[in-house]
């Protein structure tokens, strides 16, 4: 588990630092591995549950969403944006909250919920610091999926797992997200492409 949760922590923390926009979608299938990873090193026995947890880790957020989400990504004209901007200051920033995060779970609770309590706290973090550094569409959807991730791995926190009803409505609500996000971005994409013949017509 502890494994699981390194990898986790490695794919949400290292593309905000070094990743670009276009590579969002491959870190969100790594995020979901690492999900499905600690889901069954969570469960005590394999069950029928855990079985449809896993398969719905990997199917809506293993493959399903990065897919919608690498087509939204290319409708922009920016894929090699950063998701955050490269900077001393935001680093310092992002590394301080990370810590902070580590330093909130650590002293309440035991080793394993304290690094799965951290990598949560810090996920939402570097999420929430995205959202408020770069104002780029597709940048601010992979930040709110980043966060829906972090969500989902809360649930290792608790003593027993969500019931399969909240497991699918947190799927309905993670693909909604990703869908109507995907459609907003190339909705205003279109818009933006088609506004300018329109500009340099009136100006001609």
């Amino acid at each position: 588990m502890t494994l699981a949760l390194v990898v986790f922590l490695v794919a949400a923390v290292i593309p905000v630092f070094f990743g670009k926009i276009r590579s969002a979608p491959v870190w969100l299938a790594v995020q979901a591995l690492a999900l499905g990873w600690n889901g069954i090193a969570h469960h005590a026995e394999v069950s029928v549950h855990a079985l449809v947890a896993l398969l719905e880790v990997i199917l809506v957020r293993g493959a399903i969403a990065p897919r919608l989400l690498r087509r939204a990504i290319r409708l922009r004209a920016e894929p090699n944006l950063d998701l955050m901007p490269s900077n001393l200051f935001t680093w310092a920033i992002a590394i301080a909250l990370i810590v902070l995060a580590f330093e909130f779970g650590a002293p309440a609770m035991s080793d394993r919920q304290a690094l799965a309590l951290g990598v949560v706290g810090a996920t939402v973090a570097v999420a929430l610091l995205v959202l408020s550094t770069n104002n780029s569409p597709p940048a601010q959807l992979v930040a709110v999926l980043f966060m829906e991730n972090a969500l989902a791995l809360f649930e290792s926190l608790l003593p027993e797992p969500w019931p399969l009803p909240v497991h699918a409505a947190l799927s309905a609500i993670y693909l909604l997200t990703v869908g109507v996000g995907g459609w907003l971005v190339g909705a205003r994409e279109s818009s933006e492409a088609g506004g300018e013949p329109h500009v340099a017509k009136e100006s001609a």
